[in-house]
């Protein structure tokens, strides 16, 4: 199958499973930054150091951008919340759930396709577990199955948003997230 065509058969996939956009983009078109580790460390999500898929656990920012650059390509995938307002907390929890479903429903559907490598990568830290085991002073229970953060490999997420033609802020009273796989052919 020609990249062409393959790329179009992620996109449908994603859209058909609930994501709002869907575009395969080569690796080279993203933009990685070393202070989203900064942004980690002041632990807005609350996940910094208590997830094994999140800094400082998931590994060096050197290594983890090296690892990302090692891929061709970036299928880059969005799904978009509406809220009541935006104080709506529960509105944005519900997203969130739904985005985390999307994210498992993507890394089942890819699992059947063919690709020489893959690594997902979601928004925030990887809920594959109810309970991180991080918390419990165990370790990772599905290292192979875990989905760490764009964030976490150091993707400027707004700048991936227009690389890939899509909105970082998709209007008032919503709420956008993000997942991506990262591929080679």
């Amino acid at each position: 199958m020609e990249n062409k065509e393959f790329f179009g058969l992620l996109c449908e996939k994603a859209l058909s499973l609930g994501a709002y956009k869907a575009a395969v983009i080569p690796v080279s078109d993203v933009t990685t930054e070393r202070s989203f580790r900064t942004l980690c460390e002041q632990n807005v999500c609350g996940n910094y150091g208590k997830n094994w898929a999140c800094p400082p656990d998931a590994g060096d920012i050197d290594e983890l951008i090296g690892v990302l650059r090692s891929y061709e390509y970036i299928f880059v995938y969005q799904s978009v919340g509406v809220l009541e307002d935006s104080f709506d907390i529960e509105g944005m929890a519900e997203a969130a759930k739904n985005h985390r479903a999307l994210i498992m429903n993507v890394i089942e559907q890819c699992n059947k396709l063919v690709f020489k490598r893959r690594l997902y990568l979601g928004a925030g830290g990887c809920t594959l577990c109810e309970v991180c085991a991080k918390r419990t002073n165990e370790k990772c229970r599905h290292p192979d199955r875990a989905v760490p953060s764009l964030e976490a490999y150091g993707v400027n997420v707004s700048l991936l948003a227009k690389a890939a033609g899509m909105k970082y802020i998709n209007g008032q009273n919503t709420v956008t997230y993000f997942g991506a796989v990262l591929f080679d052919r």
